[in-house]
């Protein structure tokens, strides 16, 4: 095991995946000679050269397209968008087409394609630049998409997205790039679509992703000190969804709560929040609740983007809030 960033665990993925299959490679603006915007592919273009690590034109359309054809040609490329808000400009060629083609010609071709991404606020980048739209992509069939959490799991399940025969969203929140962890030296992937109990408890389950996870973590280890035991489910995935796993969870602790950094209505929460519903109704002593950003386009004076982003405060009182209703006592 090796301790290291989020951001290096990405990088080193680049490299093994483009050192393993010559078919692996890079589009995106900057990526080369500048080394990517947050470093990732830093040092590739001399490791790899120009044709397998190619910087494109500011045109998300364009380099979006080249990549849907790549990939039908027998590549598998891997496209990196600046950032998840410029994807909007490129939604017709990620969903009509990379997203649809096996489909709609009968399985004829696969499209094994990746779009990288960092998304998220807390930056300072304004409303335009700091928005949690991934619920866009989760709702298209045909679509795989990936949201870790840690290093470890950012480098498994990027090498499982690159390796993947259909295409890949694959998001990395801007706030994790420096977070640290351990990775294991060897090589490892995970099944994408698969979450994971990232700490067990008894009374209460926090359902996340990305983020969410090292923040719910974080409360949890608070809250044990007051005897409140609360389990923390990590999605890792938002399509597939991994129902079974946090249904069984809820079923365990019988209260659950929702924390995203997207805005409550028609989220990822709301989507998990059914599926607990129909899942695990049964079991559950209170309802499920949600913590979300405020409904408002970010805005970029520091105050007001913390006070309207989900933060640790907002999801204790609530977690506190869905024990008293139960009437738990520690």
């Amino acid at each position: 095991m090796a301790e290291m960033t989020f951001r290096q665990a990405l990088k080193d993925c680049l490299r093994a995946e483009m050192t393993r299959d010559e078919r692996v490679l890079l589009l995106g603006e900057e990526i080369g000679r500048f080394g990517g915007s947050y470093k990732i592919t830093e040092g590739l273009l001399d490791e790899f050269g120009p044709e397998r690590v190619r910087d494109t034109p500011i045109a998300e359309n364009g380099f979006a397209g080249v990549g849907v054809g790549a990939a039908m040609l027998g590549l598998r490329p891997v496209v990196e968008f600046m950032t998840l808000n410029f994807s909007v400009l490129a939604f017709d060629q990620i969903v009509n087409h990379a997203t649809k083609i096996y489909t709609m010609f009968g399985g004829q071709t696969s499209i094994p394609i990746v779009y990288r991404t960092p998304g998220g606020g807390g930056q300072q980048l304004g409303a335009t630049h700091s928005q949690n739209i991934e619920v866009w992509y989760a709702h298209m069939p045909g679509l795989k998409v990936v949201a870790p959490s840690n290093p470890a799991d950012a480098k498994a399940l990027l090498t499982a997205s690159i390796r993947d025969e259909d295409p890949v969203l694959f998001l990395e929140n801007l706030n994790l790039y420096n977070t640290k962890g351990e990775v294991p030296d060897e090589e490892q992937t995970l099944e994408l679509g698969t979450a994971s109990v990232a700490r067990e408890g008894s009374d209460l389950t926090v359902i996340a992703y990305s983020r969410g996870v090292g923040v719910a973590l974080k409360v949890a280890e608070e809250l044990a000190k007051d005897g409140v035991s609360i389990e923390v489910v990590d999605l890792r995935s938002l399509r597939p969804l991994d129902r079974p796993t946090f249904c069984r969870s809820v079923a365990r602790t019988s209260r659950a709560v929702v924390f995203e950094d997207d805005w409550l209505s028609y989220g990822v929460g709301a989507e998990v929040a059914a599926s607990v519903q129909e899942g695990a109704f049964d079991f559950l002593d209170a309802p499920v609740r949600r913590v979300a950003a405020a409904e408002i386009p970010l805005p970029y004076a520091k105050p007001l983007e913390k006070a309207a982003l989900p933060d640790a405060e907002d999801l204790t009182r609530v977690i506190r809030e869905t024990l008293d209703a139960t009437g738990f006592s520690a």
